[in-house]
C-alpha cells in the first residue's frame, strides 16, 4: 500500500497467544469473549506484525516480533506459532535482514523486540547487521532497569547486544526520523511507548502498536491489564479515536488476528473498523 510517496507493508513473525483476561484488564469475561474467542486455557490468538515502511531511499522496519530465541517451555506457554516468520515475510517483500536500513522500536517488550537480536554461534548478535535501531531513551532505561511488575516483559537478550554492538540511537523528543515518518509517544501501555505515523501526499496511517492491539480494544474503557499506566492510555486514545475517524487515518493492528489495517468509522452506533485491502 502506498500513502503518498510512501509504501507500507505489513510483515509477519507467526502468531501467539495471551491471556484473554490479561488483554482486556477490567473488562468482564461475557464481553470480551464475543470478539475473541478464548481456548481451553483462555488465551486469546494475537498476530505478530510488524511493519516495513519504504521512504526516502531506505527500508525501515518497526518492530521485529517475537524472534526465534524462546525456549521450548516458553513456546509452549504463549503457544507460539512461527510457520509464518518475519524472514520468509521480508523474503515475500523482496528483502533480506542485511537489507533494513532502520530499526524503530514501539518499546521492548518480547513480543515487539524478540527479533532484534539472533544467536549466531552461540554469541548474541543484532538481526540486521546493517541497521541502526531507533529507541526511546525513556523505554531503554525502563526496560534496563526492571522491577517486579516488569520483568516479566523484557528480555535483556532482545536489546542489550544491541548497545554493546553501538548500533543503538535513542530517541529523545516526538517527530520525524525521516521525511513522512515520525514517532509520537503515546505512554499508558509503558511510561514511553510510541506510536508511529507515516503522512504523504495528504493522506496518513499510524502504527498503533499497544495503544489499540486489536480492533476489539476500540472501546476507549477496553484497556489490556498489561498496561502500567491505563489512565494515561485512557486519555491518550480518548483523543486518538477522535482524530482518526474524523480524519480517516489508515490504522494498522499489530496484534490483531484478522485485521492487519483499517478505517475507523463512527456513527450513532458507535465505532467500527472498515478494513483496508493491503
Amino acid at each position: 500500500m502506498h500513502i503518498g510517496q510512501i509504501e507500507i507493508t505489513p510483515l509477519s513473525d507467526g502468531t501467539i497467544r495471551l491471556d484473554g483476561g490479561a488483554m482486556f484488564g477490567v473488562v468482564p469475561k461475557v464481553l470480551w469473549e464475543r470478539q475473541a474467542l478464548p481456548d481451553a486455557r483462555n488465551r486469546i490468538e494475537m498476530a505478530l506484525r510488524p511493519l516495513l515502511i519504504r521512504a526516502g531511499g531506505k527500508n525501515v522496519l518497526v518492530d521485529a516480533g517475537i524472534g526465534d530465541k524462546l525456549t521450548p517451555k516458553e513456546i509452549e506457554i504463549y503457544g507460539v506459532d512461527r510457520v509464518e516468520s518475519l524472514d520468509r515475510s521480508l523474503a515475500r517483500a523482496g528483502l533480506t535482514a542485511r537489507d533494513i536500513d532502520l530499526v524503530i522500536a514501539t518499546h521492548l517488550h518480547f513480543d515487539h523486540a524478540g527479533g532484534f537480536t539472533s544467536l549466531v554461534d552461540g554469541v548474541l548478535v543484532p538481526r540486521f547487521p546493517r541497521a541502526t535501531y531507533l529507541i526511546r531513551r525513556g523505554e531503554w532505561e525502563a526496560a534496563t532497569e526492571v522491577n517486579e511488575r516488569t520483568r516479566a516483559s523484557y528480555t535483556a537478550e532482545n536489546f542489550a547486544p544491541l548497545a554493546d554492538a553501538g548500533v543503538v540511537q535513542f530517541i529523545e523528543e516526538d517527530g520525524e526520523l525521516l521525511p513522512g515518518v515520525s514517532v509520537w509517544r503515546t505512554g499508558g501501555h509503558t511510561r514511553d511507548h510510541q506510536i508511529v505515523r507515516i503522512a504523504s501526499g495528504g493522506r496518513t496511517a499510524i502504527f498503533a502498536a499497544d495503544l489499540l492491539p486489536t480492533t476489539a480494544h476500540l472501546r476507549e474503557a477496553w484497556i489490556m491489564g498489561y498496561d502500567l499506566y491505563p489512565m494515561d492510555t485512557l486519555a491518550y486514545k480518548r483523543g486518538f479515536l477522535r482524530e482518526a475517524a474524523a480524519e480517516g487515518h489508515v490504522i494498522l493492528f499489530e496484534h490483531d488476528p484478522r485485521v492487519a489495517a483499517g478505517i475507523i468509522r463512527a456513527d450513532a452506533r458507535g465505532r467500527r473498523v472498515e478494513p483496508v485491502d493491503l
